[in-house]
């Protein structure tokens, strides 16, 4: 299933996308009307789901709701920096011998089709096209053969990052967490739609540009490697977000700078997932 959550009357609820259609709770099914409380239903919560898409009672049509992030506020938004081989070789620096994360604040997340901010403070403004992995249920020291069954789906996040920001901290927290600096979705496509996640072609646009093209067969660190690595420090839990890396073509390899300017439109694209398009402006200040 395509799982969303989105605005329908100034209400916030979750649902499944059917063709161009939403199939949605209505407060009657003993579903909840968030996705992490959702997910952490597990099975149970899916079931129902599945049941409220064969009846495809009243959907909706997908113009005339406003979608949200599939996950609007994790609990947890990971990053892993150096993951891809040719991503590397940009860069110049040494293969990880382990995978080395980093926070995005969950207060950057934003949906499919709002803006991205160029802030006031930066000009150095770029794109990462990346598969995320959605955690379905609560674990620590989960092994490595164990991990899959602990993703609820996969989603599309666009890991901003405000380049001159990131440097100025060994952690890259600030460069990774202005606000609308994390792009996700359209949707989240569970894991039983996804027979390997590691063979998944992976594009990015800036325009009509085409910047990434790879595939995540070319991750070092795999999803069930990173979920039990980080099992091991801490306890994963329902909505949790990891962000698994970008490969070659970001903006600040690229000469002359490709950094990101008002007017522009980001556009990333996974195979089997969607897509997840997000325009430029400048920051509104209010």
């Amino acid at each position: 299933m395509k799982l969303v959550s989105f605005y329908w009357r100034n209400q916030q609820r979750i649902g499944a996308v059917v063709d161009d259609h939403i199939v949605h709770t209505d407060h009657r099914e003993p579903i909840p009307d968030n996705m992490i409380d959702f997910l952490s239903m597990g099975e149970n919560a899916l079931d129902a789901m599945r049941q409220l898409v064969e009846k495809q009672h009243n959907p909706l049509p997908l113009t005339e709701v406003k979608l949200s992030a599939p996950i609007p506020r994790p609990g947890k938004f990971l990053g892993v920096s150096l993951n891809y081989a040719d991503h590397i070789n940009e860069t110049g620096l040494e293969k990880p011998e382990f995978p080395t994360f980093f926070t995005k604040q969950s207060t950057c997340v934003i949906a499919h089709g709002d803006p991205i901010h160029r802030p006031i403070v930066s000009e150095k403004v770029d794109y990462e096209g990346e598969m995320a992995v959605v955690i379905g249920k609560r674990g620590k020291h989960i092994a490595l053969d164990d991990a899959k069954d602990y993703i609820a789906g996969y989603t599309i996040v666009n890991d901003v990052s405000v380049r001159d920001w990131q440097i100025r901290s060994p952690t890259w927290m600030l460069g990774k967490s202005f606000d609308t600096h994390g792009p996700m979705g359209p949707w989240l496509v569970t894991a039983d739609e996804i027979s390997n996640p590691h063979r998944l072609a992976i594009k990015t646009w800036v325009d009509d540009d085409l910047r990434q093209n790879a595939n995540t067969c070319h991750m070092i660190f795999n999803c069930y490697q990173m979920i039990s690595y980080l099992s091991q420090a801490m306890t994963l839990e329902p909505g949790d977000v990891i962000a698994t890396g970008t490969p070659a073509g970001v903006g600040v390899k690229m000469k002359p700078r490709g950094y990101l300017k008002p007017g522009q439109t980001v556009k990333i694209e996974i195979e089997n997932i969607g897509v997840l398009s997000n325009p430029v402006i400048k920051e509104i200040i209010n």
